[in-house]
């Protein structure tokens, strides 16, 4: 059975009509990639292998992608818009402030504690593309800065709402949080050690505390996984 064979439900666009079959075929040909990316990396996806894996052929995937470049930017791009929607969006139900920051890192969290067993692109993909200057690492780089800003305007607001301090450092705060999660990563899925997800939580604490934070401390994840094991 080919990708285009599959069951799908009616895909949808952004504003909730009707995608396309042609624009069905290659959101399921984007999942597929995205998929197999999380296992080999950005840089192992390529024309054929997503053919095999899809069971299409080469002129087929190529037909809808144009080339391996553009489906590495579109396996970004649809990382990207799974991770506003799991971690950036549901923040902004909570209050303006150190609680809407609080949301956005337990969300981060909570997406990281997953990714540990099945990899981040964002990490992987720094790794891959670092120095290697092209669309790709732009795509990728760009991603990561349209969280960054995100999250830096959140610290902004705590700042302007008196939970923090008046004299924080924006750019120093969140790079010690994005520190946070690069560390997460590399204890649990690459050392294994246990306990790392607590430990990550322990030091957002800590942050919050040292710059000022006068609010309740965030809700611990719950412990699941392998990795988490104290």
């Amino acid at each position: 059975m080919s990708v285009t064979d599959l069951p799908l439900k009616p895909a949808r666009s952004r504003d909730g009509r009707a995608l396309q079959k042609g624009q069905q075929t290659k959101a399921a040909i984007v999942e597929a990639a995205l998929g197999l990316a999380t296992q080999i990396g950005l840089e192992g996806l390529s024309i054929g292998a997503l053919a095999e894996v899809t069971q299409m052929s080469k002129s087929g995937v190529f037909a809808h992608f144009g080339s391996r470049e553009e489906l590495q930017i579109s396996v970004i791009r649809e990382y990207h818009d799974r991770f506003e929607q799991d971690v950036f969006y549901p923040s902004l139900a909570a209050p303006r402030g150190l609680p809407r920051l609080q949301a956005m890192f337990a969300n981060w969290m909570k997406r990281t504690s997953v990714e540990i067993d099945s990899g981040c692109i964002y990490i992987s993909g720094a790794v891959e593309f670092d120095d290697r200057p092209g669309p790709v690492r732009d795509a990728l780089a760009s991603s990561v800065q349209t969280w960054h800003a995100a999250m830096k305007r959140t610290i902004v607001m705590a700042k302007e709402e008196g939970h923090l301090r008046a004299d924080v450092d924006e750019e120093q705060m969140l790079f010690e949080i994005h520190g946070l999660i690069l560390a997460l990563h590399y204890e649990a899925r690459f050392l294994k050690n246990p306990g790392s997800i607590a430990r990550a939580n322990t030091g957002f604490e800590h942050i919050l505390a040292r710059y000022g934070a006068a609010a309740p401390k965030p809700a611990r994840l719950m412990k699941t996984a392998k990795n988490t094991k104290e």
